[in-house]
């Protein structure tokens, strides 16, 4: 039995949900997002709250009945706060900025990298060694902060390289003589 899925996803004030099939549209102050469902579960919206319930009792069923009520819960967030990656850069002369569409990394490698921002999310430089993803896609900004961190993983011995904010790094002892 699912315990997320029991939970019904509660619509705050300026948020509106529209099912129609198994597609549910939410629309909030930051915009719109859709989740469409598996023929596995019924989406209802009723009360200001949304439910998700199985059809069936197939271990499916219930795999997607938790599953479909996490989406549409990040739905529900994601129009009315958003999601935000933040990004930390350590090492000597790695830095960032932003100019127009494209983050500029200098990573240490011989040329600087141009990562294309891409629409929907939103990428700040608050310092040159702090980086901000922000949007209302969850699995979006989850991936472009992913895809930054990709072009230098910290490493456990210094420490160098992208890594998230709350992370923390396992150090190594170096060689010893």
């Amino acid at each position: 039995m699912s315990r997320i899925g029991k939970k019904p996803v509660d619509l705050p004030g300026g948020v509106t949900a529209t099912v129609s099939g198994q597609k549910i549209d939410v629309k909030g102050p930051k915009g719109t997002l859709s989740f469409t469902a598996t023929d596995d579960v019924d989406i209802a919206v009723e009360d200001n709250a949304i439910t998700v319930t199985p059809r069936g009792k197939s271990k499916r069923a219930r795999q997607q009945w938790g599953m479909s009520r996490t989406q549409i819960a990040n739905c529900v967030q994601g129009v009315t706060s958003g999601f935000k990656k933040e990004l930390e850069i350590n090492g000597v002369g790695y830095r960032a900025q932003v100019q127009g569409k494209v983050l500029k990394l200098a990573l240490g490698y011989s040329h600087d990298v141009d990562f294309d921002i891409p629409e929907g999310v939103t990428v700040t430089a608050p310092k040159p060694t702090e980086l901000v993803v922000e949007g209302i896609d969850a699995q979006q900004v989850g991936q472009v902060a992913a895809n930054i961190r990709e072009w230098r993983k910290p490493e456990p011995y210094k420490g160098k390289g992208i890594k998230y904010k709350d992370e923390f790094i396992f150090r190594k002892e170096g060689k010893k003589k």
